[in-house]
């Protein structure tokens, strides 16, 4: 059994603590900044296990050190990785899997918003720790990967059971679900989620944890099928998906 615990920090950043009772291990996902963690630690009475990181974007690894040397706890991240991820112990490569006391996470690679970057998904519990990868009606920015390599990321979340959570790192859904109402602004499904977020927003309420089959039913970036999509943003018959979704990306990079 995991416990799951969500601290918000920085403008829009989630920190995640997960916790296994039987083992007492704990771990935490994308330490943006140490103290919120300690804070948690000492008042659940837990002791830090692991740090996982996503990839090596200074909002997600800057805690690292500092938990590290109060902790003594291990840096588990990507070998592509292996030279950006502050006090990394254990590199992992796509396929092989971390234990979380009787808990298993696999890793899943997903370049495209750095080359690095990878998720970390518990199948027992169908969980899906998906850093800068999969955003709540949306997905990273490409600072590093093409948009083929996304697309190809993203497909392979979408493959994940439809009842996984998605636990990403960032609260973007409000301005993510305005940009895709201007993509599909007649879609019952996306309209209802809009309204749920916004009052989840005025009553200062996370709207993560998201959904696999939520997001495909509503997230313009993994519906570049979508003939309405593909009508408004004038794409070619028979243009590739890949190729439909580095349009969305682009014209999402323009939206305020």
């Amino acid at each position: 059994m995991l416990e799951i615990i969500q601290i918000p920090v920085l403008n829009d950043n989630y920190i995640y603590l997960i916790h296994e009772a039987e083992s007492a291990e704990t771990a935490v996902i994308d330490p943006a900044i140490a103290e919120p963690v300690i804070k948690v630690l000492v008042e659940k009475c837990w002791s830090l296990s692991y740090i996982f990181n996503t990839h090596h974007h200074y909002d997600h690894v800057d805690g690292n050190l500092q938990l590290k040397q109060l902790t003594g706890c291990k840096v588990i991240g990507s070998k592509t990785d292996f030279q950006r991820i502050p006090g990394l112990d254990i590199a992992l490569s796509h396929g092989e899997q971390i234990s979380l006391g009787s808990q298993k996470f696999e890793i899943i690679a997903t370049p495209g918003h750095t080359l690095g970057h990878i998720v970390f998904y518990n199948a027992e519990n169908q969980l899906l720790f998906c850093g800068d990868t999969l955003f709540s009606l949306g997905c990273g920015r490409l600072f590093e990967g093409t948009a083929e390599q996304m697309w190809t990321s993203l497909e392979k979340l979408m493959a994940l059971p439809d009842f996984t959570k998605i636990y990403c790192a960032h609260e973007y859904t409000l301005n993510n679900g305005r940009f895709a109402l201007t993509l599909e602004a007649d879609s019952s499904d996306l309209q209802k989620r809009v309204a749920e977020v916004v009052k989840l927003r005025q009553q200062n309420q996370p709207t993560i944890p998201s959904y696999i089959g939520l997001e495909k039913a509503t997230n313009p970036f993994l519906r570049p099928h979508s003939s309405k999509i593909r009508n408004v943003i004038g794409a070619k018959q028979g243009e590739s998906n890949a190729s439909v979704f580095a349009k969305i990306r682009q014209l999402k990079n323009q939206f305020n």
